[in-house]
């Protein structure tokens, strides 16, 4: 009877952590899908900043959520090498996996 509850204990102690690394799956998989990965990497800083330190930057503000989204969903003008171009959109209208790619890089 101890193990059963045990394994009953343990299997539900994993639920939560394979959902959350099937969320990370499928939100690297859009970034990957959309060339988000060109410019950004979750660590360190290439033609744009790293998903580490957007993280740091938004850390504890209220509107983070609602900023990243907007951010990634309308295209707005950024400054690249000094040059200003387009930030490419998310390739997804689905508002779930908008707000899933966006709670990544805010857990990074």
């Amino acid at each position: 009877m101890k193990s059963i509850v045990a394994a009953v204990f343990a299997a539900a102690l994993a639920s939560p952590l394979a959902a959350q690394a099937q969320d990370a799956a499928a939100a690297e998989a859009l970034m990957k899908k959309s060339g988000c990965f060109k410019c950004h990497s979750v660590t360190a800083k290439k033609d744009g900043p790293s998903y580490k330190s957007v993280a740091e930057k938004y850390k504890g503000k209220p509107d983070a959520e609602a900023t990243l989204v907007k951010h990634i969903t309308t295209g707005p003008t950024v400054k690249i090498d000094g040059k200003e171009e387009r930030h490419e959109i998310i390739k997804s209208k689905d508002d779930k996996e908008i707000k899933n790619v966006v709670q990544y890089i805010l857990s990074r």
